[in-house]
Parts: C-alpha cells; sequence; structure tokens
C-alpha cells in the first residue's frame, strides 16, 4: 500500500527525484494528447490562411482579409513567448486547462457566431486570435514536458516527432482548409474541438508544481504586444495614425526596460549588435512564407477558375516534401553550417517563388512543383536561422532569446502578408508583368518576383553579415 501510494505521489507531482521510470512514463502520456492538440490547432491555422480571402469576400470585407492571418499571427508571437515565461512559475496543468478553455471557447463561438448569424470580419478576427491564444498552450508545454521530464534517449525522438508533426499539420490544414472552403468554412473552427476528449488524461498526467515563482513582465508584454499589433494594422490600413501609436509604444517599452527591475526583455539585449542583425536577417527572410499558400490559392481562382479543393490537391505536395525535409534538417545542417544552411534554404524558396512568377500561369503542373522547392526550403530554413539567432546570446539569455525569436518570425508573417495582402489590391501591379499578362495575373507574377527580391536580399545579408554573425571564420560552415 506504501508503494502504491508513493508511486501516486510520484505521478501527482510529476519529479524526477522521486521515481525517474513514473515520470518518464506520465510525460510520454502527456506528451502525446499535447502533440495532436497542437496539430489540430496548426492545421486550423494553415486551412485560414489558405482560404482567408474566401471568407474575407463572405463577410463583405475583402480588402482587409489579410488580417484574418495578420492579427492571430500577431497573437502567436506573443503567447509563445508568454507560454515559455509562464513555464518557470505556472502549473503547466493550470496553463494547458486555461489555454482549452480559450481554444475551446474560440472555436465553437466562432462557429455559432458565423454559421447561424450573418458573417462579421471581426468576429472572425477575434475567434481566430482566441483560438490562436489557447492552440499555442499545447505546443509551449510539450516543449517544456520533453526537456524537463523526459529521459534523455526519448528527447531527440519527441523533438523530431515535435517537428514532423509541424509539417504534417501544414499538409492535412491545406486539404482540410480547400475542401472545407468548397462547402462551409465556418466548418474550420470546429477542427480543434475534439481536443475536449484529452482534457482528463491532461489534468492527470501533466504536474501541479508551481515553479520558482518568478513574476512575468506584464507591462513589457502590453507595451511590446501593443506596438507590434498596430505596426501590422498600419500595414494593413495604411492609417498613419496606427504607424504613430506603434511608435509611441515601443518608444514607452524603451524607456519602461531601462527603469523596471526585471524587464521582459533588457537593455543588453538592444547592444547586442550581432542579435539585432540576426533578428534583421529573421525579418528579411520571413517576410514572405505567410503569403505563398494564399497565392496560389488566388492563381487557381482567378487564373484557372478552379476551386480551393482543387488548389489544395495541388500544392499539398509542397509540405508533403516539407515533412521529410524538416526530419532530415538537423542532420544536414550538423554536415554543411548554419549560413550554408540558410543560403540553399532561401535559394530553394527563390525558385519556388521564380516559378509562381512566370511559370503557374502557363500550366497547373507548376503550381504543385512550385511548392516542393518553396515549402521544402522554408522547413529547411527554420532550424539554422533560429541556431543563429540564438547563437548570438548568452546561455542565460535562452529563454527569453528562443520566445523572441518566435515573437519576430510570427510579427514578421503578419506584417507580411498583411503587405502583400495590401498590394494585392493596388492596380499598379495589374498594368503589366514579365511574362506579358495584365490584370490578376500581372498582379500575382509581380508579387511573386517582389518575394524573391526579399529572398535574395536575406542571401546577401548572409553573405555581408557572416563575421559578425558566425565569428571570424571565412567560410559559411561555421561552428555547429
Amino acid at each position: 500500500m506504501s508503494s502504491q501510494n508513493t508511486q501516486t505521489e510520484a505521478l501527482d507531482k510529476f519529479d524526477p527525484r522521486q521515481d525517474p521510470e513514473v515520470t518518464n512514463r506520465a510525460a510520454v502520456k502527456a506528451l502525446i494528447p499535447l502533440l495532436i492538440t497542437f496539430v489540430l490547432g496548426t492545421l486550423c491555422m494553415q486551412a485560414f490562411n489558405l482560404v482567408f480571402e474566401q471568407v474575407g469576400q463572405d463577410v463583405g470585407d475583402p480588402a482587409h482579409a489579410s488580417l484574418i492571418t495578420a492579427i492571430p499571427g500577431i497573437i502567436l508571437g506573443i503567447v509563445c513567448f508568454i507560454y515559455g515565461s509562464l513555464g518557470d512559475f505556472v502549473s503547466l496543468k493550470k496553463m494547458v486547462m486555461v489555454g482549452m478553455v480559450f481554444l475551446l471557447t474560440g472555436s465553437i463561438l466562432g462557429f455559432l457566431a458565423t454559421f447561424f448569424i450573418t458573417g462579421n470580419l471581426w468576429v472572425v478576427i477575434i475567434a481566430r486570435s482566441v483560438q490562436t491564444a489557447g492552440e499555442q498552450v499545447a505546443g509551449s508545454v510539450y516543449l517544456v514536458v520533453a526537456t524537463k521530464y523526459l529521459k534523455p534517449s526519448l528527447k531527440v525522438i519527441f523533438f523530431g516527432v515535435f517537428t514532423a508533426a509541424f509539417q504534417l499539420s501544414n499538409v492535412i490544414g491545406i486539404l482540410a482548409g480547400g475542401w472545407l472552403a468548397t462547402l462551409h468554412w465556418q466548418f474550420l473552427f470546429l477542427i480543434p474541438v475534439v481536443t475536449i476528449f484529452f482534457i482528463p488524461i491532461l489534468m492527470h498526467n501533466l504536474p501541479s508544481d508551481s515553479g520558482n515563482g518568478k513574476k512575468i513582465d506584464i507591462p513589457g508584454f502590453i507595451l511590446f504586444g501593443g506596438g507590434a499589433a498596430f505596426l501590422t494594422l498600419f500595414f494593413s490600413f495604411n492609417a498613419w495614425w496606427m504607424l504613430i501609436v506603434s511608435i509611441l509604444l515601443f518608444t514607452t517599452l524603451a524607456v519602461y526596460i531601462h527603469k523596471v527591475e526585471e524587464p521582459f526583455i533588457t537593455p543588453g539585449f538592444f547592444r547586442n549588435v550581432p542579435w539585432l542583425l540576426g533578428c534583421l536577417l529573421v525579418f528579411v527572410i520571413d517576410f514572405t512564407p505567410n503569403w505563398f499558400s494564399p497565392m496560389l490559392n488566388a492563381i487557381g481562382r482567378d487564373v484557372y477558375s478552379i476551386n480551393s479543393a482543387k488548389v489544395s490537391l495541388l500544392i499539398v505536395w509542397g509540405p508533403v516534401v516539407a515533412v521529410i525535409v524538416g526530419c532530415c534538417s538537423g542532420f544536414i545542417v550538423d554536415k554543411i553550417g548554419r549560413g550554408a544552411s540558410i543560403i540553399c534554404a532561401a535559394t530553394s524558396m527563390a525558385i519556388g517563388m521564380l516559378m509562381v512568377a512566370f511559370l503557374a500561369q502557363k500550366n497547373t503542373i507548376f503550381m504543385a512543383i512550385a511548392p516542393i522547392f518553396f515549402n521544402g526550403g522554408q522547413a529547411f530554413l527554420y532550424s539554422p536561422l533560429v541556431d543563429t539567432v540564438l547563437g548570438t546570446l548568452h546561455k542565460d539569455e535562452s529563454g527569453r532569446g528562443v520566445g523572441l525569436n518566435d515573437l519576430i518570425m510570427n510579427t514578421t508573417g503578419s506584417i507580411g502578408i498583411s503587405v502583400f495582402g495590401s498590394l494585392m489590391a493596388n492596380p499598379a501591379l495589374s498594368k503589366g508583368s514579365l511574362i506579358g499578362k495584365t490584370g490578376a495575373g500581372a498582379t500575382y507574377s509581380n508579387l511573386a518576383l517582389i518575394s524573391v527580391g526579399t529572398l535574395v536580399v536575406g542571401v546577401v545579408l548572409v553573405l555581408i553579415l557572416r563575421h559578425k554573425l558566425y565569428g571570424s571564420r571565412t567560410d559559411l560552415q561555421n561552428e555547429r
């Protein structure tokens, strides 16, 4: 009886000092439903990314449809950092419970408010934002549990599974978005609802301890998140007062972090030149990926008159290849180095975009081939790009570095899709193109070429900044 009580106590407290084997089994039991929850949430996000234009048209506001992706993207970046910080002092069980409430609330209210009531753009945006805030907790807690509670032999396996699952969710998301868009896109909101059945398993197997009691810098997060939000809104609405508000918030943040004792980002970060250059590299290279699938969906609709379901069947092979590349990327990066890997990844993405610019409107086969290069390159890019940024920080700054990197990546993607969404409505881009087309065909070709330009700038930055980013070596096979 005593032995049984001890085992139960170890399982409840999730304390590896008591019984590592019991803790390890509890971790595995928690990781599987966390992974499924994360996959379903990411799947939902990718599906909405594919069909946001159609959603905007259906709710009567196509000009600002890109906000359906942009604003939840900002929320995703912010909560990535917040959840990572919360893991130090808040019970993971409580975090997941709160996240599941957000996820299910956004899913159910989003469906009810758009399916049974006349849709409104901001209803969709708010519901998607709440969904996103809830979904990300599963991914963050998964990484915390795998890092802290799994035995070393299983950590590598579960990290690899996480990467592959993320890419797989992109595949399923594209297919689900294309199929449900031909029926009722409102059903996309309900995809994560099945996770309600995982709550009892998670509550039984996740740790209950409350961490080390560190405080979270709520005012700092609000200032940074508000500044990022108004900056993205400025690119969508072209309202200069939004840019002014963004500048004021970031200026206030700069003053704030110099005054308080424990800001979420210290002034030292901004005196770290290699880190700033790494963030610049992330901003440039990560500006276009969120726009790729919506652009192909628009080409299918406007050039070939095919619906989202048929487009999704064409472009799904890109994410399929990305699953394979994501699993192998760590080995390749270890062999050729981070700088060379970033150049290879960006070059592959640029080739995919060039196909969209010159060939995708000539034959639908290129709508299937282009994503193989683009999504494959994107999957290969993540690991060396993140490692480049984190390699500029001290070990005791790595936690904040990971969170800030996620924040920058998601905010950049949101700004990018807002910019490209606005440019798509610009009549100047439809007047002519290098492929000899006018109208919608010219617009998409020109936008693809602009995307290629940002990727070329990214490659040039790697070549110019390699000494700052990777040390004094002259080659790109830097320390690994």
